[in-house]
This record gives C-alpha cells, structure tokens and sequence, in this order.
C-alpha cells in the first residue's frame, strides 16, 4: 500500500498526488468513515482551519465535500494557526480537527493534518485505517442521502475564542512595557499573534503580515529569522518572535539579536515553572558556567 501520512500528516505540490481534490475528497470520506468506526456515532463532527497559501481554498471544499458526502458537519474557521485548531477541538467539542498547510514548506505546497477529539495527533494505527481507505478500500457512500447528509458551519468567534485561551495560558502575566518584534511568515497568525501580545500590552513590530497567497515563509519567518533580528537590534526592542506558516514553530532572538533556540527556551519555560511550583517532575538545574545546582 501506498504509503501517504508522513511525520506531519499527509503533505505534498497542491495538485498533484496526493494533494489532488480527487484524493482530497477520498481523504475527506476515509477520515470521517474511520472515525464513525472508531466512535460508533452517527453524526460526527469536524473543524478545519488553513494557513494563507492560495490552494487553501481548493483543498478546504474537496476535503469539506468528501466529509459532507460522509454524512459528517464541517465546521469552517478561517485562517488559524495550527495550534489553535488543537484547541477549537476541544473548545468546539467536535470529534476531530483537520488544518490544511504545509506548515514551513513553500507557498506550492500544501497538506493536512488530523487531530483527534482530544487535540492531539492521530496514532500510527488510525492514520492505517485512514490510508486503506483511501488507496485501497475506497468508502461508499451512495446510501448517505437526504437529510443524512453533512452540513456546514461557520464559526465567527473562532478567533476570539482561541485569542483569549492564548491570553488566558499566561495566567494573568502583563507584557506591559516589552517592545516586541514580531515576525509573522505572512501565514496564519498574522493577525491572531500580533493581536494576541497588543492585549497582553506590549508594544509590538509587526512583519509579514499581509499575506497574498503566494508570499507565505518567503524570506521571512522561522526560516528566515535574520531580517526579525536585525530589526530588534535597530528598534532596540526586547525580544524578537519569528513563526512559521501555520505559526507551530518559532525561533526567538533576545535584545541583542542573538538567536534563542528551543533547548534554551524549553530550560527558561521548566525554570519559571519549577519557581511556580508547577512542574509536573523535579528539576535538576545546572548553572551553565560553575555547575552550580539552582
């Protein structure tokens, strides 16, 4: 059997194999096929997001008509960020969350990525079940007719809704008085992240945030971290924030412009928790220059 789900969903060219609407569609069939096995309901229900890349559009109704065709709702909410699709899962009480992107890749490509009700990853085993579907045992539908049909939903506070779960996760914290640069990737947080920290009330520099379809991690972003860097150094601003496409990986910079990568944001995040007497395991901290245990 074909093999289709990679590390990160199903992903490839939009318009060509298997990011075809033809495949889509199967896609769309197969996932709410497998979850109607999985959950035993009759009516499931299913949130997709995208990022900015111009395909979007055309994956989003081949994926949305093979779930409808499923006898499965569709619930629509824009352009969001990956990680706000993991929480509308949840938030939205739906049975499973679909982002179509190819996160970092190029504005040419795309993909999709599946959540489980619980928003977090399919198993190995689900995304089988899925790909069999798909390549080999090709879902039937016919006797999904009339009223058993899927609907559509638009969700209009989607955004609203994952804004101030992200405002929320802080506990409170003010960013009053931070002057932040902030690298958006011209994808799907460029408007959700630069709203999100104008809240918390930092002062905030935003790039890349005009996305035209074609323009998404083009020399900017994650993967082009230099342009947020300097400009920190310039505006002489306290950290720089850049994210990818679909806004799931980030590279930070300090006042200085020198890069933070994740090894070193990880040990800031367990540090602050073990002082909040909110980490889930005991910490052994070293100082990185005597050793010293903290």
């Amino acid at each position: 059997m074909e093999k289709l789900f990679g590390t990160d969903g199903i992903r490839g060219i939009a318009n060509r194999f298997p990011m075809t609407p033809e495949v889509v569609l199967n896609i769309g069939k197969a996932t709410a096929h497998v979850f109607r096995e999985k959950y035993g309901k009759k009516r499931l229900k299913f949130v997709i997001g995208r990022d900015t890349r111009l395909s979007g559009c055309m994956i989003e109704n081949a994926l949305t008509a093979g779930i409808l065709s499923a006898g499965a709702d569709v619930f629509l909410v824009g352009h969001m960020p990956t990680p706000a699709i993991a929480h509308l899962t949840k938030s939205l009480n739906v049975d499973a969350g679909m982002v179509i992107s190819a996160s970092h890749n190029p504005a040419a490509d795309n993909g999709i990525k599946i959540f489980g009700g619980d928003g977090y990853k399919l198993s190995d085993e689900v995304e089988e079940k899925i790909e069999k579907y798909i390549v080999t045992e090709k879902v039937n539908t016919e006797q999904i007719t009339g009223s058993l049909i899927g609907n559509v939903y638009s969700v209009d506070d989607a955004k609203g809704r994952y804004i101030e779960f992200a405002k929320a996760s802080v506990k409170g914290l003010s960013l009053q008085g931070l002057k932040i640069v902030l690298d958006c990737a011209n994808g799907a947080a460029y408007d959700t992240a630069p709203q999100v920290f104008r809240e918390l009330g930092a002062e905030v520099i935003v790039l890349n945030d005009r996305p035209d379809g074609l323009n998404i991690n083009l020399n900017c972003g994650a993967l082009h971290p230099e342009i947020m860097m300097e400009l920190v150094k310039k505006e002489r601003a306290d950290i720089g924030i850049a994210l990818d496409g679909d806004a799931d990986r980030v590279i930070v910079c300090d006042e200085k412009g020198n890069n933070v990568d994740g090894d070193h944001i990880i040990a800031i995040c367990a540090i602050y928790l073990k002082e909040k007497g909110t980490l889930a395991k005991k910490l052994r901290c070293y100082h990185h220059h005597d050793k010293q245990r903290v």
